[in-house]
């Protein structure tokens, strides 16, 4: 089957160890099942993986892809949870818990093979492009919102890096849930644009905020960090789940989160629990993930070259036949 897939890894220029071309299908496990990929969409996971990140060279080649949506064995428009080993199904009770291309081949290609616990109904009110960016980003995204930050319909919340697949996605649930939701960027089209999304406002990073927020939703890192820190109230929250900028800051504000009580909680993608509510607060709201390009699958170097140049807003979709 067709595949783009790790051939190597290359910790400088990533890109470089990305290969398209025939993989071996799915073999038939016990209490797994094949899902034909519909859609899949990129992660930044899938550039870190690229460099070696959660991806040993024992493993090569690993298709890589987190995400998808597809028809499973018996004809069902399903939603892939990536994350394998956290329940026990389908592998030993005592499997570390693992995404998707860490330990078991991934979603872009024609096919991919999961635990049948791991597959959840897709809404027929979203298309598979749709279905397919929110495993990832934006469970990721919805789990430092709702179940990390805390935050109430009412509240305010800084999101850095707008236009990033998690950060992107934090704007519009936020907007959804009647928060008051601040943004930054050092792109000023996409500042408009999630201004349009529902952010109060967008900014520079750095810049001073209108008003100090109840939580922060950080995936930047080290470039934003102590603005991260100083734009929060006393007793408010900063959620982070990544650090695309490096993950040594060079000032951690220490005093200021002890001093102003001030809580630093770590997350990482979300539960399939999450990702069900997350399905349906979709289908009932209406509210959809935000597509910057459609691919076929042939072309995904053109999307990882794309998101590596930090030209999205929002996902990348490859589509399958």
């Amino acid at each position: 089957m067709f595949a783009a897939y790790a051939a190597r890894i290359d910790r400088d220029e990533p890109l470089r160890g990305l290969e398209l071309g025939e993989r071996p299908a799915p073999v038939d496990r016990p209490g797994w099942t094949t899902v034909r990929v519909r859609a899949a969409s990129l992660n930044h996971h899938d550039l870190w993986s690229l460099r070696g990140v959660g991806l040993g060279e024992d493993k090569l080649p690993m298709i890589l892809g987190c995400d998808a949506a597809g028809v499973d064995e018996d004809g069902n428009e399903v939603v892939v949870h990536s994350v394998i080993g956290q329940s026990g199904h389908g592998v030993e009770a005592d499997e570390p818990r693992s995404i998707l291309t860490e330990r078991y081949q991934g979603t872009f290609a024609e096919a991919v093979s999961v635990p049948r616990w791991n597959v959840l109904p897709k809404p027929a009110e979203l298309s598979f492009e749709e279905a397919a960016c929110l495993p990832t980003a934006w469970l990721t995204a919805y789990r430092m919102l709702f179940t990390n930050a805390g935050v109430r319909p009412g509240d305010s919340v800084l999101v850095q890096g707008a236009g990033g697949g998690v950060a992107t996605a934090a704007i519009v649930l936020g907007t959804a849930a009647g928060l008051r939701v601040f943004a930054t960027s050092r792109d000023g089209a996409k500042r408009e644009r999630a201004v349009r999304l529902g952010a109060v406002e967008a900014l520079e990073p750095g810049a001073r905020l209108p008003r100090r927020v109840d939580a922060v939703i950080e995936t930047v890192g080290a470039a934003t960090w102590s603005h991260s820190v100083k734009s929060l109230r006393p007793g408010g929250t900063l959620v982070i789940s990544g650090a695309t900028s490096g993950d040594r800051p060079s000032h951690a504000e220490l005093t200021r989160i002890f001093f102003l009580e001030l809580k630093v909680v770590g997350s990482t993608m979300g539960t399939k629990d999450e990702l069900e509510d997350l399905l349906s607060f979709c289908a009932a709201t209406g509210v959809r993930p935000v597509i910057d390009q459609v691919l076929p699958l042939d072309r995904a170097r053109e999307g990882f070259e794309r998101m590596a140049a930090g030209e999205v807003f929002g996902k990348v979709v490859l589509a399958g036949s």
